[in-house]
């Protein structure tokens, strides 16, 4: 899939200064099937990273008020927008006709059997699935992905031949982390879904973002 953002303007700049993880990444020839993530958190972080929308550098979101830890890579995918179409997908499977998109890019945990030490890096990964998440009426999905090629992971092809008590480990971190001593998110889990679902979600998320940003590839050509 050919990120028209990188032809020739931003290729040219990204030989100066860092590309914007967001936009100016591409998403991978081999999308859906195969996406690159941009991984904002890992396993060992203490506080809840996430990318700064107008710089594109990490930021310190929040600490984490309880003990848990993200159980995976997580991050997202570059060139997605939860917009009206991931939402309509949402507002389908639940029948909640108030459900919104939420504006960001397309949310994606990671697993593998490598111990990774940091995020801010860009990571090969196959969805196998996801979570459909509903933040305050806003679809929040979370993808469930494994690492290319990963030693331990690359044989699941979807997200039922995981172990369950890897699927649950998931759910309740999403489930929790958000949440404030005193005062719980109001997020739920309404479905846990299958690769070819995955498959569409990003689909449209990728519509979504070029709907959204349509004119963002000429305001760089101009510059």
């Amino acid at each position: 899939m050919v990120n028209k953002l990188m032809d020739p303007i931003g290729k040219l700049m990204g030989l100066r200064y860092k590309s914007h993880p967001w936009h100016g990444v591409e998403i991978g020839p081999d999308a859906p099937e195969v996406v690159i993530s941009f991984i904002e958190m890992v396993p060992t972080d203490t506080v809840k990273y996430e990318v700064d929308k107008v710089t594109g550098y990490l930021k310190i979101d929040r600490p984490q008020k309880y003990s848990n830890a993200v159980p995976a890579l997580y991050g997202f995918i570059p060139q997605t927008y939860s917009g009206d179409r991931v939402a309509a997908l949402s507002r389908e499977k639940t029948g909640n006709e108030k459900i919104v998109g939420d504006a960001d890019p397309v949310d994606i945990c990671v697993l593998t059997e490598k111990q990774i030490s940091h995020g801010d890096i860009l990571v090969r990964a196959r969805p196998i699935g996801g979570f459909r998440m509903i933040d305050n009426d806003q679809a929040d999905d979370k993808l469930i992905a494994v690492m290319n090629n990963d030693a331990l992971y690359e044989d699941y092809r979807d997200v039922s031949d995981l172990p369950p008590k890897v699927v649950n480990r998931l759910r309740h971190y999403f489930l929790t982390y958000k949440d404030l001593p005193g005062n719980p998110a109001d997020v739920e889990i309404t479905h846990v879904y299958g690769r070819e679902e995955a498959m569409d979600l990003i689909a449209r998320s990728i519509e979504d973002y070029q709907t959204r940003f349509e004119n963002l590839d000429n305001l760089l050509s101009n510059v």
